[in-house]
């Protein structure tokens, strides 16, 4: 098929379509008048001042009752559209989240504070640093001491006491 005979098929299926939107939008207005014309039927202006105030409260009358409906209708959707929320979530619920497995992530100390912190802070730490340096004592023991289990016992907690305070 030719380029200008796919272009001349193409602009007569668009001038058939607009032609159908056309009877369409006349269609409506048509049914639009139809149906006006079945409900409410014309005003009749002939009468005296106490035939239209009835008529305009027949008219609130209808009103009220209509907006009475709409209310009572909206208090349901609102009922059943929480309804649907909380069956959502039961469903989420029951149907559990799946996690994914989690992974062993080897990471130094530094490239957790630069996650947690953000590219822009660069934090430089050595924990190391900030532990307590702890100086071993060379202790002359004598031969009669390393028999001497209660003398042993009070080194070890004065090693205790050396962690401790501070």
């Amino acid at each position: 098929m030719t380029s200008s005979r796919r272009h001349h098929l193409k602009s007569v299926m668009l001038s058939i379509a607009a032609s159908w939107i056309e009877q369409e939008k006349k269609d409506i207005v048509a049914t639009k008048a139809a149906y006006i014309a079945e409900h409410c039927p014309p005003p009749s202006m002939g009468g005296d001042q106490n035939t239209l105030m009835e008529t305009c409260k027949k008219l609130h009358a209808l009103i009220d009752k209509i907006d009475e409906e709409r209310y009572d209708l909206l208090a349901k959707v609102g009922k059943a559209d929480k309804e649907i929320d909380d069956l959502k979530i039961k469903v989420v619920d029951l149907a559990g989240v799946k996690k994914p497995a989690l992974r062993k992530v080897r990471m130094s100390a530094d490239a957790m504070l630069k996650a947690l912190l953000g590219s822009k802070h660069t934090v430089n730490l050595d924990l190391r640093a900030n532990l307590k340096q702890v100086k071993k004592e060379v202790k002359e023991e004598g031969a009669e001491a390393v028999g001497d289990w209660r003398k042993n016992i009070e080194d070890k907690a004065d090693r205790k006491k050396m962690f401790e305070t501070s």
